[in-house]
């Protein structure tokens, strides 16, 4: 029974730091200040998938950050959910802050990558949904009204991603997800953000931008999407929207639309770590 009880007892708080081993704390204050680090930066992995939107990340997935990860990943260290989601949630405020839409106002939509089914079995758990939520929690204490939309779902098997390089994980996720019945009203009610905890090649936050942007156009009153566009298009080297643009909220190119926007221009990305080879100098 006390074996069990202490089994029990680890899987919320854990017997050891998830960083770097030290007795009888969840994360350190060392380990915690790796995750922090100097503060989320732009990533891009090279080379880098069609359709990637914006990505953001709160560390360099090396060391202390990376047994963190497979702490709560892989050893169901489910306390460490909460420092994790903290570090998710900078990473969203820096992609808001680099469009120029970090005040309350417009809702923030964390839609996380879904796992693969067996995955979720064998680990007992969601990770990369469990971090989303405590993200969200972090986000509206900061006053921005943020909720989890878990709409993304599997439509086929795909094989384990471990091993596999670049192209191959691009094949083997193409076409893999899908918006859930009804989940396409819910991605119009506010800014999409696609979440996960671990960005390597960049192939799953590709397929999942993918799945939003068929499952139709997303849709935002007011000037907020024109700059978001308007920043977006300047980063990718195409043109910024002028005054009277972002005054009308229309966007570049799509004459007569106010406060509609392409799927391309409106979705991004934020991850909790990438590898440290992705990370640009950071413009935040």
């Amino acid at each position: 029974m006390r074996g069990w009880w202490q089994d029990l007892t680890d899987l919320v708080l854990p017997a050891e730091c998830g960083g770097c081993g030290r007795s009888r704390t969840v994360l350190c204050p060392e380990c915690r200040a790796a995750l922090s680090g100097p503060g989320p930066s732009r990533v891009r992995p090279v080379p880098e998938p069609d359709g990637l939107p914006v990505v953001h990340a709160a560390a360099r997935y090396a060391d202390e950050v990376r047994a963190v990860l497979l702490a709560h990943k892989e050893r169901g260290a489910l306390a460490l959910a909460a420092p994790l989601g903290a570090a998710l949630a900078e990473a969203v405020r820096a992609g808001l802050r680099q469009v120029g839409d970090a005040g309350a106002g417009t809702a923030v939509l964390l839609v996380p990558v879904p796992s693969a089914r067996a995955a979720v079995r064998a680990r007992g758990h969601d990770p990369a949904r469990r971090i989303a939520l405590a993200a969200a929690g972090e986000l509206r204490r900061d006053g921005l009204p943020a909720r989890v939309v878990a709409v993304l779902r599997q439509r086929r098997a795909v094989a384990d991603q471990a091993g596999l390089n670049s192209r191959q994980r691009l094949r083997n996720l193409a076409g893999a997800l899908a918006v859930a019945p009804g989940g396409a009203r819910l991605l119009r009610e506010g800014r999409v953000v696609l979440v996960d905890d671990l960005m390597t090649t960049g192939a799953s936050l590709a397929e999942a931008a993918r799945a939003v942007r068929a499952a139709g156009p997303i849709s935002y009153g007011g000037a907020t999407t024109a700059v978001y566009t308007a920043v977006t298009r300047e980063v990718r080297g195409e043109r910024e929207a002028g005054p009277a643009e972002r005054e009308a909220g229309r966007m570049p190119g799509v004459p007569g639309k106010a406060g509609t926007a392409d799927a391309d221009d409106v979705i991004h990305a934020a991850v909790v770590a990438a590898p440290p080879d992705s990370f640009e100098i950071n413009r935040n």
